[in-house]
């Protein structure tokens, strides 16, 4: 546990900045489950749709620091060649 009061403070505010990485972390997870499940079903169109949601949510991941930039990049690449294939 932290002693000084500089440590406490900084304790209280990574756990506040744990919960908003790990927030902006589940719904971009979310939104690439969502492309695959329905690139799984063949569903070309919502998928597409669904592609563009995990995209922006990706990138306010990266636009946070939640995510690194090319983590992010390597995801949105995959999902868009998962995407084009159904065509």
């Amino acid at each position: 546990m932290p002693i000084t009061r500089s440590a406490k403070k900084a304790l209280r505010s990574s756990d506040k900045k744990r919960v908003f990485n790990q927030a902006k972390k589940t719904s971009s997870v979310n939104a690439v489950k969502e492309v695959k499940k329905l690139v799984a079903s063949g569903k070309k169109k919502e998928a597409a749709l669904a592609l563009r949601t995990a995209q922006k949510a990706l990138d306010k991941a990266v636009k946070t620091h939640a995510l690194d930039k090319n983590t992010a990049s390597r995801r949105k690449s995959r999902l868009a060649q998962m995407v084009k294939k159904l065509s």
